[in-house]
């Protein structure tokens, strides 16, 4: 049977979306429009006779980083190569930048055998939303994309600024005396809300935007992502009720960046960083 390999169109990347839906990844409502305008080429589908059968999603970031994710095959056409397929696409795609991605535990191993080499753990905590702090002022986008910068190898300010202001999210940020001490999103999603980034100078203000956060969720549980090597973040989660649910190995091939982990209480997203 023939197959193709080609960068997904928005209603490919719709496609793709729901496959996750159905891994149980709970994306959020509105991810495509934001996802796909921080690397049009770098998200890619294989095709078996013009059916849909893979994809995966490899970002590239400026000239020196790139991020892997959405790494799924379609139930009824696995074990026929599909997935290595996308695979051994989005590596070339990537051109020998430095790559993360948040996998899943048990295939750790195998992606150590890419040479991928683990860092830390992510984990998802999750619970019903605690409650709500009085709303907070917001920052301009530009102000939000530039603090951003710190807590990523590369130039992300394209995905970043759709992020900001993608269809129902919710920004939040603190402001001292002129300047950004923080700022958190909350994503809608199929089931409740996702929060992150959720990025602060110190535990205090995370928490002050958590819960701002918060109190703008709708229905269902309230998810966040955090590094486990951030005590701090683990206990913001656990001191508001949230139960840990899952966890990720964010894993690097080539030099792991060095990033403010200690200020990072919940990251973007498992698919694009």
């Amino acid at each position: 049977m023939a197959r193709q390999i080609r960068p997904m169109t928005r209603d490919d990347l719709e496609v793709a979306i729901s496959w996750a839906a159905a891994e149980g990844w709970n994306p959020g409502k509105r991810d495509a429009a934001a996802f796909h305008g921080a690397d049009p080429a770098g998200f890619l589908m294989a095709f078996e006779d013009g059916e849909p059968v893979s994809c995966i999603s490899a970002v590239r970031y400026g000239e020196t980083y790139g991020f892997l994710g959405f790494y799924i095959a379609k139930p009824e056409a696995r074990g026929r190569g599909h997935g290595l397929a996308v695979w051994n696409a989005a590596m070339d795609h990537f051109d020998g930048r430095t790559v993360g991605l948040d996998g899943v535990v048990d295939q750790q191993p195998n992606y150590a055998r890419s040479g991928f080499v683990l860092a830390h753990r992510n984990v998802r905590y999750a619970g019903p939303a605690p409650s709500g702090a009085p709303r907070l002022p917001e920052a301009s986008t530009a102000e939000l994309v530039d603090y951003d910068a710190q807590f990523f190898p590369a130039d992300r300010r394209t995905f970043m600024a759709a992020w900001l202001t993608n269809d129902g999210h919710v920004v939040r940020s603190v402001i001292d005396d002129g300047r950004v001490k923080g700022f958190g999103v909350l994503r809608p999603c199929l089931e409740g809300a996702k929060i992150g980034p959720l990025f602060a100078n110190d535990a205090a203000t995370a928490e002050v935007i958590f819960l701002a956060l918060c109190a703008e969720a709708p229905p269902g549980p309230i998810i966040l992502d955090v590094p486990e090597t951030n005590p701090a973040a683990v206990a913001l989660a656990e001191r508001h009720g949230l139960t840990a649910v899952f966890e990720t190995a964010r894993m690097y091939k080539g030099m792991a960046p060095d990033l403010p982990i200690a200020k990072t209480f919940g990251i973007t997203t498992f698919e694009l960083g």
